[in-house]
């Protein structure tokens, strides 16, 4: 009932002559007056701690559906796509369209099947959301993150997350996620809501072009998004074979036992009320069955008619009873845009029945033309129609055909596109000499913590003594070792490095660092998503610039979690920086060809990464720090090594060196950052 008044209040809220200006402020005013002290004074009473979770299964990524529909609504693709999903083992969190008002951060969950890992979201909201109109403003945008951070914590998840979005509305929010493979999944031609705004549309473009994968439900969608993004893949709509294929015991009957001409679905703009007028009026004795909410006042419109009959809105659970008493179903679409992008999931599930279908000339349904009559005019449908009352046609083949297009065969190929998807290829560089323990801390750091496939891990040795290189002879797969035959310091040993990768995008790690989860994805994501940046790296513990964050009044059993809590509050965040230290930097290859390999003439160390720093904003790149990845750093474990005069020494010497290509040296200092533990 509650779910039923809230569908209600939104279509009066739809219908309301008034601008949309005027109507949103009028929404905003209704809440302000009603619901927020109501939920103000219950907040204690309703903010209960989510249910345990069950572990995540460490083969799967967990999956966050960004909806497009409330689960319980009407169900579609979104829904079957997270079942399907579950199934195969994912935790899947769907996260609802509608949110859950509440002035504090946070978000309510429901367990949606009990022996399926599958749950939905109300992420909490201060402010009505209505996602299709609704651009987000800076305090709600903060609102929803803290809320997913929340979210976050609770999944207990150091695994890589499955970002699979619905709808443009979520395009900030979802490609604030660390750790995470952005999906969008585009089964709309959202220019053709008649509703829509510029900053959607906008937002979209942004979606099509950020995302590691775009999904699209029909051929014309398919075409849209290749040219804006390389890896779109084609994934029809389906059906639940099983749920629709065989008639339940209990179906509709009516009463004066006429043919029955139905359809079922949303009755919105794109539905063609006067195709159905013309069919009732040349079908008199027949009784045309509408299943669905009613949204343009097609009621109204058709009351003249007296052989057509409305429902309203069904559950899903309930549209085998009408589906199997239809003797011929329509798909009575306007043509327009927003159309002809569309692949019906009705029509599949029309077939599992085995019932004949007679359709406008949609696109997606010529190519099922062997199964489902078009109708290029009004004459056509009457035709096929009456044909069909007097010969139904082959049940069977049309079974067989819906029998293959499940849902399940549908994920088949989702999956097979996670795995066969062609990612950048990463090649992470480290440089060692001696401190075999801080290095092999390092190595199991990379393989706890990394589960990027297209990766290659290059250690160059600058002749270690103490059983290094030993240590990398033993490594295998992914491991390159390059072994030097003497200490040629850190921009010549790196170099070598380089000059032997093979990556898109090379990481420079020190042997003296500990990475942490989801570290290569995230800073790879900021820098495929921002082809301005052109040296990225992380937070650490140890460094001489505002990168870092002072952990020394953190007792150590709670230092991972500290810092788990800090990324995550600032996840999606980058922060520019005019140098950075090279114990871990993210470097597109296109810089390497552009500004050239690091300064050999800096020797052992010292300076070439204010150097390369320099040389990457001489050449109009940004420098940034990612604010949601942390590496542990050792610092100077080398340096350290040395006596004080001769790093001394040493350290002079390259300052000259960089001043007089650069002019005077400004010293690092660290920054204070009011919302960081670095205050």
């Amino acid at each position: 009932m509650k779910t039923y008044l809230k569908n209600k209040l939104r279509i009066i809220y739809h219908r309301l002559p008034l601008p949309l200006k005027i109507k949103r402020l009028l929404k905003t005013f209704v809440y302000n007056t009603i619901a927020l002290p109501r939920y103000f004074f219950s907040y204690v009473k309703r903010h209960k701690p989510p249910f345990p979770l069950l572990p995540n299964n460490k083969d799967f990524s967990d999956v966050f559906i960004f909806s497009v529909i409330e689960w319980s609504f009407r169900f579609q693709r979104p829904q079957h796509f997270s079942k399907e999903l579950a199934k195969k083992g994912y935790r899947v969190f769907y996260i609802s369209s509608v949110f859950e008002t509440n002035i504090k951060p946070g978000f309510s969950a429901k367990k949606l099947d009990e022996k399926l890992p599958l749950y939905e979201i109300k992420l909490f909201s201060s402010a009505p959301i209505f996602i299709y109109q609704h651009e987000l403003k800076t305090r709600e945008l903060q609102q929803i993150k803290r809320g997913l951070k929340s979210l976050i914590e609770w999944t207990e998840n150091d695994a890589k997350i499955l970002s699979l979005v619905n709808h443009p509305f979520w395009t900030e929010i979802a490609l604030s996620l660390p750790n995470s493979e952005l999906i969008y999944d585009c089964m709309d031609h959202h220019a053709g809501f008649g509703n829509i705004d510029d900053f959607m549309i906008a937002l979209e473009k942004k979606l099509l072009l950020k995302s590691t994968i775009v999904l699209t439900s029909s051929q014309k969608l398919f075409e849209e998004g290749s040219s804006v993004n390389s890896s779109v893949v084609l994934i029809r709509n389906a059906t639940e074979f099983d749920h629709f294929k065989n008639q339940p015991a209990d179906i509709f009957l009516d009463s004066d036992k006429r043919k029955i001409i139905g359809y079922y679905g949303a009755i919105a703009d794109w539905f063609d009320v006067s195709l159905v007028g013309y069919i009732a009026q040349r079908f008199p004795d027949a009784l045309i069955l509408l299943v669905g909410d009613d949204t343009i006042g097609a009621k109204s419109k058709l009351s003249q008619y007296t052989n057509i009959q409305f429902t309203g809105e069904v559950s899903y659970q309930k549209l085998p009873y009408y589906l199997h008493a239809f003797d011929v179903c329509l798909i009575p679409f306007l043509i327009n845009p927003l159309t002809e992008a569309t692949n019906p999931v009705k029509v599949y599930e029309y077939l599992s029945a085995g019932k004949p279908v007679v359709s406008v000339n949609l696109p997606e349904l010529r190519e099922l033309s062997e199964h489902v009559s078009i109708g290029n005019t009004p004459n056509d449908f009457i035709e096929h129609i009456k044909n069909y009352f007097h010969n139904p046609g082959d049940t069977k083949s049309r079974q067989f055909f819906a029998s293959q297009q499940t849902w399940e065969s549908r994920i088949g190929i989702f999956e097979k596109t996670l795995h066969t998807l062609k990612r950048p290829f990463v090649s992470v560089i480290i440089l060692t000499h001696n401190n075999l323990t801080l290095t092999q801390k390092c190595i199991e750091s990379i393989e706890r913590y990394t589960q990027y496939p297209a990766i290659e891990i290059i250690i160059v040795d600058n002749a270690s003594t103490d059983g290094t290189r030993d240590y990398l002879q033993a490594l295998s797969t992914p491991y390159k070792i390059i072994l030097n035959n003497e200490n040629k310091g850190f921009s010549a040993g790196n170099n070598i490095g380089i000059l032997a990768a093979r990556g898109d995008y090379l990481v420079l790690l020190n042997n003296d660092t500990t990475v942490t989860p989801g570290w290569l994805l995230t800073l790879l994501n900021h820098c495929t998503r921002n082809p301005e940046i052109g040296l990225l790296g992380p937070m650490t513990d140890n460094i001489g610039n505002e990168a870092k964050i002072d952990l020394t009044s953190i007792i150590p059993s709670q230092k991972e979690h500290t810092i788990k809590q800090e990324m995550l509050a600032h996840m999606g965040e980058l922060m520019p920086l005019k140098t950075l230290a090279f114990f871990c930097v993210m470097i597109p290859h296109k810089i390497i060809r552009e500004v050239g390999l690091l300064d050999e003439q800096f020797g052992l160390g010292f300076f070439e990464d204010d150097d390369y720093c320099k040389r990457v904003r001489v050449s109009g790149y940004q420098i940034q720090c990612a604010r949601d990845v942390f590496v542990h750093h050792h610092l100077s474990a080398s340096f350290d090594k040395m006596t004080t005069k001769a790093r001394e020494a040493l350290f002079q010497k390259n300052k000259i060196l960089f001043e007089k290509k650069w002019g005077a040296w400004e010293g690092h200092s660290h920054k204070k950052n009011e919302d960081s533990l670095q205050t």
